[in-house]
């Protein structure tokens, strides 16, 4: 089932501005998340920041811990007596967190993870990037495992998406990253909620009948990602994989935009999707057929939409903040069904409206 997001013109009465980080802390309060452990690092240490204040006021468990590696064990901890738990990083401290990442998914445990992306390789910069598009999708971890990625393009959504992010890695017992960036994080917006909200959020912890919260009154649970007895750790992945396939079949999520009669369509997530979408209403008032598409699950990633518009279209026009990362699942899906082109931005540097008009031009 593909989900096409529609976009909601009536504004709220009720908005209270926000970094896009502290929103993000905010959407996970909302959905009951009660366990959060991090590291400090650039651009994202204003959601730390957030949750060891809200954690406090309502008596949640806020933890600084020494390392990053420390954080995401800690998580997967909480996780298995069934705690909502959450940590947050950003590129480097993510690529830390990688083996319990992998962890998490063998041993099939629910948890969110946030990375508002910054400049790299390595220490690189606190900028804006896209360059973890790869590590996020592919699986930055050992394993055939996958995460749900989701990646917002505005502080609202950034708020909605961790709270549906801990609804996913609920429903599939599997871990779910919400993919920002530097601009994301840091920028203000009017988020669609009221200081009463913010004072008396809602509890939406479910029951887990799995998790490890003693058996006195039932058999044992045992939750373990070692499996030695021969075809015993096969089967785990053929039952990992058929989970992944139900994904693939219930989550997708994209926004499309004038892609009826489009001759080139422009495609870009997060904040670079932002700056196509302006650029596709510019060049639509001079008469040019521009069409947009933005991809809101980078995976499960809507490859049936690609495919289908790519049979009607000239071009696509891939933009992004890396040297091309989802330009590589974008070719892949269009199939040689028409023109795939790249322009990107790299080491914190962001497309404007002006540079990804000439590309137009160029074609």
């Amino acid at each position: 089932m593909m989900k096409k997001t529609k976009q909601n013109k009536k504004i709220s009465k009720k908005q209270i501005l926000m970094t896009g980080n502290e929103a993000c802390g905010e959407g996970a309060i909302q959905a009951g998340c009660r366990f959060y452990a991090g590291y400090p690092i650039t651009p994202q240490n204003e959601l730390t920041a957030y949750m060891s204040k809200r954690m406090d006021e309502l008596g949640g468990v806020f933890i600084q811990a020494e390392s990053e590696l420390a954080a995401i064990n800690m998580v997967f901890g909480a996780s298995v007596v069934g705690a909502r738990a959450m940590t947050s990083s950003s590129s480097p401290g993510i690529s830390l967190k990688q083996e319990g990442i992998s962890y998490l998914a063998a041993c099939e445990l629910p948890a969110v993870i946030i990375n508002i992306m910054r400049g790299g390789p390595g220490l690189g910069n606190i900028a804006p990037a896209q360059g973890d598009y790869f590590q996020a999708t592919k699986g930055g971890g050992h394993g055939d495992y996958h995460m749900i990625v989701l990646a917002p393009a505005s502080v609202t959504e950034l708020m909605k998406f961790t709270s549906l992010a801990f609804d996913l890695a609920d429903k599939y017992r599997t871990p779910v990253m919400v993919l920002g960036d530097g601009i994301l994080g840091q920028m203000m917006e009017a988020v669609p909620i009221s200081a009463g909200e913010i004072k008396n959020p809602k509890s939406k912890n479910s029951k887990k009948p799995w998790a490890l919260t003693g058996c006195k009154n039932r058999k044992p649970n045992i939750i373990k990602s070692l499996y030695l007895g021969e075809g015993t750790l096969e089967a785990l992945n053929k039952r990992l994989q058929q989970r992944y396939k139900l994904i693939k079949s219930e989550e997708i999520r994209f926004e499309t935009i004038n892609t009826e009669d489009a001759e080139i369509v422009l495609v870009a997530y997060g904040t670079t999707s932002r700056i196509a979408k302006a650029v596709m209403k510019t060049a639509r008032k001079n008469g040019k057929k521009i069409g947009f598409i933005r991809p809101i699950t980078l995976w499960p990633f809507p490859t049936k939409l690609i495919e289908r518009i790519a049979k009607k279209i000239k071009t696509y026009l891939v933009v992004e903040m890396s040297t091309g990362q989802m330009l590589e699942d974008i070719t892949l899906a269009a199939k040689g069904k028409c023109a795939v082109k790249f322009y990107g931005r790299t080491g914190g540097g962001v497309p404007t409206e002006e540079e990804i008009l000439k590309q137009i031009e160029s074609l």
